[in-house]
């Protein structure tokens, strides 16, 4: 079975962890250990978030004043794709002995008049409190926003259109390599009109919507989103919070999850179950190869009654 796994970014770094390489390393050793019993038996594609560590490296690059400019937030995900892909390429290698393992630099085609970038929503960096965010909005020229923990910035994100490598992830794939792709949604990018010419914009593309399209494009049997709950709640963290264990597209719309934390991953699973007719399930990444055997997490399944 040809499996899209996309990892969350809070499953590399947790939220409060201190972001150093070594807190990093430690969080992939899991990571390892919880993908290597599916890579055993499946073919894998893995892909990965990377709000926190995005974050880090824009404040680093606001800061630095041997800079005239900060980094522009393609470069840094260009960044990020090279140091999380060498990380959890390194520990799956260990893993994994004899599976050919490979980290590819990934480009999401977006368009250029994609109204998400007069609305910025996606998270990135880390959690401040309410008056340092705010000072930090003034000084830098950021938009911050409120999530389930505090104050953060947030950034454009706008839809994948296209993935650029998608026919070199196919290639790898047939030699039998585990591929390690589109790291924080790929880095986004526009055509010219005329040229076709590339440019890098200032955004960061959701990474489960991304893992959706590239799971649909790799004709992918199944869609494994991981991130720091066991599955997919209602009226998460309040006292009428109950768990979805299993839901169609339209059921897991309907519920109207936070566009800023669940949102997202419930519509990248309904997007790939929709389209392909394929199964998605969103889950703990400790238990990825339960979710896959459907012991754990929230699958989402076809509507069998629709049409």
């Amino acid at each position: 079975m040809r499996i899209v796994v996309a990892l969350g970014g809070n499953a590399l770094l947790h939220r409060g962890e201190r972001p150093d390489a070594a807190v990093q390393q430690a969080n992939i050793d899991r990571v390892a250990t919880a993908l290597a019993a599916l890579a055993h038996e499946h073919e894998i594609v893995l892909t990965h978030g990377n709000g926190p560590q995005i974050g880090l490296l824009a404040m680093e690059s606001a800061a630095d004043p041997a800079l005239s400019a900060p980094y522009p937030l393609d470069l840094l995900g260009a960044q990020t794709q090279g140091m999380i892909g060498s990380l959890l390429a390194r520990t799956l290698h260990d893993a994994l002995p004899g599976r050919p393992i490979a980290t590819l630099v990934t480009h999401t085609f977006v368009r250029a008049d994609d109204p998400a970038f007069a609305r910025p929503t996606k998270f990135v960096g880390q959690v401040y409190s309410r008056d340092l965010a705010k000072a930090l909005a003034r000084r830098r020229g950021w938009h911050i926003a409120q999530d389930t923990t505090g104050w953060r910035r947030v950034v454009p994100s706008p839809a994948p259109e296209r993935i650029l490598e998608t026919d070199t992830v196919h290639g790898l794939l047939d030699s039998g390599t585990l591929v390690i792709c589109a790291g924080g949604g790929g880095v986004p990018v526009t055509a010219d009109r005329d040229t076709g010419a590339l440019t890098g914009v200032e955004a960061v593309v959701d990474k489960d919507l991304t893992a959706a399209l590239l799971a649909e494009d790799l004709k992918a049997d199944f869609l494994l989103i991981l991130t720091d709950v066991p599955c997919v709640y209602e009226e998460y963290g309040t006292p009428a919070q109950r768990p979805v264990l299993d839901a169609t597209p339209a059921e897991l719309r309907r519920k109207g999850f936070p566009e800023g934390s669940m949102g997202p991953k419930a519509e990248a699973a309904a997007r790939f179950v929709e389209r392909t007719g394929g199964l998605a399930a969103i889950g703990a990444l400790d238990a990825a190869y339960e979710i896959v055997h459907g012991r754990s997490g929230t699958l989402v399944r076809p509507d069998l009654t629709a049409g």
